[in-house]
């Protein structure tokens, strides 16, 4: 199998594939996969299916199906079934809030999704709702029904936001030690968020990783996903995904991206090198032209922060 490389030497093993840029909680910092707006233009599960397939034959093997909220559409089952049977796709996993999850796990998982990232801002009904919009009670009783039909592992996405949630670090570590979930500790980024926004709730995340390094039993180096570091306490890991303003982040990068609306993305700091696949593939093109599109858009990766050196 083919393992298509950038000319940065850079593999590309990850493909994210927005299914959808709608969602049921108004999360203030999210960045949509770098999407500035919504279309409305929304590709078919067998579209969705066609385009990884092509991916694969370049020898991507793993494929997370994001948002938006992937569970909101009624086919989304269709599209995890159709992405699952490609032979060659090893692992299919799934970024939601886990707001639907109570009624569509155990279907999306018997449909070939075998892992989530769930995005999870508190453990506080309050400052759950005032942040997302949401309520607390529905997110909890997905997380627990996607345990209970098998998935593995399960990640909670914990975005920290100064005077917002930062103290509450060691109390989700503790909801994740109890059932049996990774934390991901992510730093708040500037991407497709307000700027005022951002200076108010930006923390850094330096101090909290060095007191995780000193708790640790084991420290995992992830190579590729941006040599981020896991740090195994007991009876639990926790991630620290850095900020991608670096160096280190870009050098490591191993991802593409497919927005909603059926365009390559090459960076997700970028939007001006973008290549349309669904106008080609929806006005007849063969999958030898859609290849020449998919290697052209990996061409066109590059360190956004560019101190990477070129293989």
């Amino acid at each position: 199998m083919i393992l298509i490389r950038d000319s940065f030497g850079r593999p590309v093993l990850n493909f994210r594939v927005a299914v959808t840029q709608k969602c049921n909680l108004q999360c203030p910092f999210c960045h949509r996969e770098g999407e500035d707006a919504a279309t409305g233009t929304e590709m078919t599960p067998e579209e969705i299916a066609r385009i990884t397939d092509i991916a694969a034959s370049l020898g991507i093997t793993k494929v997370k199906l994001t948002g938006g909220e992937p569970l909101i559409r009624s086919d989304i089952a269709e599209i995890a079934r159709r992405v699952s049977q490609i032979p060659t796709i090893e692992d299919l996993a799934m970024t939601t809030n886990g707001v639907l999850l109570r009624e569509k796990a155990e279907e999306v998982h018997a449909n070939g999704v075998k892992r989530l990232n769930i995005s999870f801002v508190s453990l506080d009904v309050q400052t759950y709702q005032k942040v997302t919009g949401g309520r607390l009670e529905n997110t909890l009783a997905g997380i627990r029904e996607a345990a209970r039909v098998g998935f593995y592992p399960i990640k909670l996405n914990m975005v920290i936001l100064k005077d917002v949630n930062e103290d509450e670090v060691d109390r989700i570590i503790q909801f994740s030690r109890e059932n049996g979930l990774v934390l991901q500790l992510i730093e708040l980024e500037p991407i497709n968020i307000d700027t005022n926004y951002y200076s108010e709730h930006h923390q850094n995340l330096s101090r909290m990783e060095e007191r995780l390094k000193k708790e640790a039993i084991s420290v995992q180096t992830r190579r590729y996903m941006q040599n981020r570091r896991v740090y195994s306490l007991l009876g639990v890991k926790v991630e620290v995904v850095n900020p991608i303003e670096n160096t280190e982040f870009c050098a490591h990068c191993t991802r593409l991206r497919l927005t909603s609306d059926g365009k390559l993305k090459p960076c997700l700091m970028r939007e001006d090198n973008l290549v349309d696949l669904l106008t080609p593939l929806r006005a007849g093109a063969d999958d030898t032209t859609l290849t020449s599109l998919f290697v052209k858009a990996v061409e066109r990766r590059e360190p956004f922060f560019k101190s990477a050196k070129r293989a």
